[in-house]
């Protein structure tokens, strides 16, 4: 029960603004009775008189023809396929891990050393059945939105491609364990579609404090002069905007490079990967359905396109995570973080909102950049960086590598500094330093919380500083 008051959390607030939608706008039965009047008409014309089966003020062109379904329509067929998702994967996962064991993709809880659990086998690479089962969801989901939306066709199909092309590499990863200068080129390659079918701005919006150093009483400064030989800066803003070209692709590209890994380096205890992108999730289809709800909204298509997407996600996410919690019945893998984090970039880079959701991955951006120094080899980098589990209190605390007492001061504690062991540089175990050893419950708890917290940060960013720094 109170991993269901947990899970509910996140997405209370998404949930609300879908039955404002569904219940209170609209009918739903009689969006379902217009389903199938149309399904009817689309059928039974195939053979007869189109005005043998449609109303007397119905003329032909409408009925051949119909115009795009409401939007209340498509969330509410976009639901429906998001529960069939959940019910899917829910009930798949315990047949998959059988086949996993069988074939010994398999491995040891190491949060579990010195415990009964230490040595038994936890199915790995179960990322493979919520992937497959979202496809297969998103072809659903296409098949009618496509024929509302035939100009997003391109990036239907390009999503398909990037986010089964980035499943099929992190299973191949979860057997075959590559080395990591594969896992940053191979999400740049499956980048590609999404950046060739990118028909978006290249432009960007400068802050105001910034204009000043582009443009001076009409005039382009030298800084401006200078980007000039890479990019446009627009006069005519007074330089409000800057047309970055093949460098917004660049970013784009690197954009789903860091997505699939971020989640993929901030993981190792039961939920983790599992549940920040089960709350992010749940932030990007909370900013989807608020700017879907302003009609006047000129990105309302994108929204609704990341809404799709993000709705089928968050439903096989949440399947996931019920067998993933703590003690988790399976592993997540490579597989799902690669999956997620291109999920993410799908929507964000096609939806066009890439700077709203990297405010929503400021606890991966904090782990990144503290996880810099041992990434690039600058600190001694131990394979495993997990924290570490003390039988004789049941608790987790940070893991260490041992260095020489003069070494590393800067990264020991002030009480510490002639120490031989220094904590790994992750925010996992940062979190343990602050507030001590926890449970791993407790500790994947906290940091999913504070996941929660930057989430409404950023939308809160996103929707009251915004204009602090860019015009309305």
């Amino acid at each position: 029960m109170n991993g269901i008051l947990l899970a509910s959390v996140p997405l209370l607030y998404p949930v609300y603004i879908l039955s404002q939608f569904l219940l209170v706008n609209n009918n739903p039965l009689q969006i379902i009775y217009s389903w199938f009047h149309r399904f009817i008409i689309v059928t039974f014309t195939i053979g007869e008189k189109i005005s043998d089966v449609t109303p007397p003020s119905t003329s032909t062109s409408e009925a051949l023809n119909p115009s795009s379904p409401p939007v209340a329509s498509q969330l509410l067929a976009y639901v429906i396929v998001a529960v069939f998702g959940y019910w899917a994967t829910d009930g798949l996962i315990p047949i998959i891990k059988s086949y996993t064991l069988r074939k010994g993709i398999s491995g040891k809880d190491l949060g579990k050393r010195g415990t009964a659990l230490a040595d038994v086998d936890v199915p790995e690479a179960l990322g493979i059945v919520p992937g497959a089962i979202f496809l297969i969801c998103l072809t659903f989901c296409l098949v009618g939105y496509a024929t509302s939306h035939p100009t997003k066709l391109l990036d239907c199909n390009s999503a398909l491609l990037s986010v089964c092309f980035m499943l099929f590499l992190g299973f191949t990863d979860d057997v075959l364990d590559w080395p990591w200068r594969y896992k940053l080129l191979l999400p740049t390659i499956a980048s590609l579609p999404l950046l060739c079918c990118y028909e978006g701005s290249t432009s960007i919006i400068v802050p105001i404090q910034l204009r000043p150093l582009l443009m001076k009483d009409g005039l382009l400064t030298p800084l401006s002069k200078i980007l000039c030989y890479f990019m446009v800066v627009d006069e005519n803003a007074d330089g409000a905007i800057i047309n970055l070209g093949l460098w917004y692709l660049l970013y784009m590209g690197m954009l789903a490079v860091f997505c699939t890994n971020a989640i993929n380096i901030y993981a190792g205890i039961n939920g983790l990967e599992a549940g920040q992108s089960y709350v992010i999730g749940c932030a990007v289809l909370l900013h989807n359905l608020i700017e879907i709800q302003d009609e006047s909204s000129l990105s309302r298509e994108n929204h609704l396109f990341s809404a799709m997407l993000m709705l089928s996600f968050v439903s096989v996410t949440l399947a996931l995570l019920k067998h993933n919690w703590y003690p988790a019945s399976v592993f997540v893998g490579d597989t799902f973080c690669y999956f997620a984090g291109m999920t993410f970039a799908v929507v964000g880079i096609l939806g066009h909102f890439s700077k709203t959701l990297l405010l929503f991955f400021i606890p991966q951006v904090l782990n990144f950049l503290w996880s810099v120094p041992q990434l690039f080899k600058i600190v001694p980098c131990p394979r495993h960086r997990l924290p570490k589990f003390n039988p004789e209190t049941g608790l987790l605390q940070p893991s260490t590598f041992q260095c020489k007492s003069f070494e590393y001061k800067w990264l020991k504690s002030w009480k510490n500094q002639n120490g031989t062991e220094v904590a790994n540089m992750t925010v996992i175990n940062l979190v343990l330093q602050i507030f001590g050893p926890m449970s791993e419950r407790n500790l994947c708890i906290v940091l999913l919380c504070g996941q929660i917290v930057f989430c409404c940060l950023g939308l809160y960013v996103r929707y009251n500083l915004a204009q602090l720094f860019f015009d309305e």
